[in-house]
This record gives C-alpha cells, sequence and structure tokens, in this order.
C-alpha cells in the first residue's frame, strides 16, 4: 500500500466522515526543553507524518499556552481506528524512538491516568448549538 500525502483521503470520490478530538497535554517546566520540543514539531520526521497519514488523520494542529498543550486531531473514520494506531505504533521502531523522544519533553495533566499521555478534553459549548 502506498504512503498517503496530505490530500489523499480528499483524493477519492468516496464521502469522508470525519471526527474531531480535542486532547490535552503538558509540557515539563523547562524554557529550553520547550523550546526544543517545539523545534521538532516545525518539521516531524517524515515516518510519523506517514503514519498519522496511513491511519486515517488527516489534520492535526497543537497549541501551546504555558506548557499546557492543547491538540485537535480530526479523522477519517472510515480509516481511522485509536486501537489499531496504537498497536502499530507500538511495533513501529521509528514511532516508538518518536515517543520516547517527546515523552522527554512532556508531563501528564493533572488529570491524566496512569500510563496515558494525550488526553481527550470534554466540549462544554458549541456556538452551533446555541
Amino acid at each position: 500500500m502506498a504512503i498517503p500525502t496530505w490530500t489523499a483521503p480528499f483524493a477519492d470520490s468516496r464521502p469522508m466522515h470525519n471526527t474531531r478530538y480535542s486532547l490535552a497535554l503538558d509540557l515539563i517546566d523547562d524554557a529550553a526543553k520547550i523550546a526544543e520540543y517545539e523545534a521538532a514539531h516545525k518539521k516531524i520526521w517524515p515516518e510519523v507524518r506517514d503514519h498519522l497519514l496511513t491511519h486515517g488523520v488527516v489534520s492535526m494542529e497543537i497549541y501551546r499556552l504555558g506548557t499546557r498543550m492543547f491538540m485537535v486531531m480530526e479523522v477519517d473514520t472510515a480509516v481511522y481506528s485509536s486501537e489499531a494506531m496504537s498497536s502499530a505504533s507500538l511495533s513501529n521502531p521509528k514511532i516508538v524512538e518518536w515517543e520516547r523522544l517527546m515523552w522527554t519533553y512532556q508531563a501528564p495533566t493533572p488529570w491524566t491516568p496512569a500510563g496515558e499521555k494525550w488526553v481527550p478534553m470534554q466540549r462544554i459549548f458549541n456556538l452551533k448549538e446555541q
């Protein structure tokens, strides 16, 4: 199977059903580490990009305020499975290496269950519902 490009999910004629996830994670409170983390995300490793795309991630953005990070991830529900992506991550040496490196910068939020990283946030407002 060919590795998709950023536009590949839109390239065929099948209807795309997307779901958006909002997730939170903290960074270690160290200015140098935060700068390194941001530098690593200016151009992520191609293997990481390809892994995300292959598993149905069609869009991902990360925002930061102090040490708190907020990720918006949009996935194609016809392709994406968090379980399949997690399993594939564990068997891919480059993804394991990337995650190990990222964990040197990251810290769980006070509400993160043990053994987890990015945790889903609860939507509390939607203008379209008003």
